[in-house]
C-alpha cells in the first residue's frame, strides 16, 4: 500500500516538527554532497534552525563560494564600487613602494645599508651628499649675513639713541648750572646785606654789657675824711674786694 502525499504546511506538534527537521536536514546535506561529487559542481548549503543554530556544507568552502556568488551577482553600481576599490588598492600599493624607496634612500644618506650598492650607485650618492653639503653651507652663510645686517641696524639705532640722550643730558646740565649760578649769586648778595645790617644794629643800639663785682669796693680816703677803724695801717689792703 503506497504512502500518501504529505500536505505542505507548518507542523504544529513541536516534537514532530523537530524530528522532521533533523531527517530532512540530513537528507538535504547528503544530496548536496552527492551533487558536488557526481557532477563536479561547487555547492554551498546554509541552514538555520528555528532556534538559530547554523548548519552548512561547502564543497569548495562556504566563504569562497559566497565570494564567487557576490562577484557574479554584482550590479553595475557594485561594479563601479569594485573598480574604485581596485583603483584605491593600486594607489596604496604604489605609495607603499614609494615609501619603502624613500626609507631606503634615507638610510643610504645616513650611511646605513651601503653593502648592496654598486660603485656607480655609491658615486651618485657621493655627488648627492656634496650638493646637499654645498647648499647647506650656502644657506648657513646667507643666514649669518642676515643676522649681521640686523645687528648693524640695531647698532645704528642704539648709536642714534645714545646721541639724542647725550644732547638732552648736556641741555639739562647747562640749565642746571645756570640755575645753580643764579641761586649762588642771590645767596651771596643776601648774606652781605644781612652782615652790614647786623653790624650797624649792634654798634648803634646794643648797650655795654654789665660787669658783676662781688665784695667791697676799693676805699680811697680823702682829706678830711675819717678812716674806719678796721681799715687803718696794714689792714687797709685786707678784703679790698673781689672782682669777677
Amino acid at each position: 500500500m503506497g504512502r500518501g502525499r504529505v500536505e505542505l504546511k507548518r507542523i504544529e506538534n513541536k516534537i514532530n516538527r523537530q524530528v522532521t527537521f533533523s531527517k530532512r536536514r540530513n537528507g538535504l546535506l547528503k544530496k548536496a554532497y552527492e551533487l558536488s561529487v557526481l557532477c563536479d559542481a561547487e555547492v554551498a548549503l546554509i541552514i538555520f534552525s528555528s532556534r538559530g543554530k547554523l548548519y552548512e556544507f561547502g564543497s569548495a568552502g562556504t566563504p569562497k563560494t559566497l565570494e564567487r556568488y557576490q562577484r557574479c551577482c554584482f550590479t553595475p553600481q557594485d561594479n563601479s564600487i569594485e573598480r574604485e576599490t581596485q583603483s584605491w588598492y593600486q594607489e596604496v600599493t604604489k605609495l607603499k613602494v614609494k615609501y619603502e624607496s624613500l626609507q631606503r634612500t634615507q638610510r643610504h644618506l645616513l650611511g646605513e645599508d651601503l653593502g648592496p650598492l654598486s660603485v656607480k650607485e655609491l658615486q651618485n650618492l657621493e655627488k648627492q651628499l656634496e650638493v646637499a653639503l654645498a647648499q647647506a653651507r650656502q644657506r648657513k652663510t646667507q643666514i649669518m649675513i642676515e643676522q649681521m645686517e640686523d645687528l648693524r641696524k640695531k647698532e645704528r639705532q642704539l648709536g642714534d639713541l645714545n646721541k639724542q640722550l647725550k644732547i638732552k643730558l648736556e641741555t639739562e646740565g647747562q640749565t642746571y648750572n645756570a640755575i645753580e649760578s643764579l641761586w649762588n649769586s642771590n645767596a651771596v648778595a643776601g648774606t652781605s646785606n644781612f652782615s652790614v645790617h647786623s653790624s650797624q644794629t649792634n654798634t648803634m643800639e646794643c648797650p655795654p654789657e654789665p660787669v658783676l663785682q662781688i665784695g667791697y669796693h676799693q676805699y680811697i680816703s680823702g682829706e678830711g675824711s675819717s678812716t674806719p677803724k678796721g681799715m687803718q695801717g696794714g689792714e687797709t689792703n685786707f678784703m679790698q674786694g673781689w672782682v669777677l
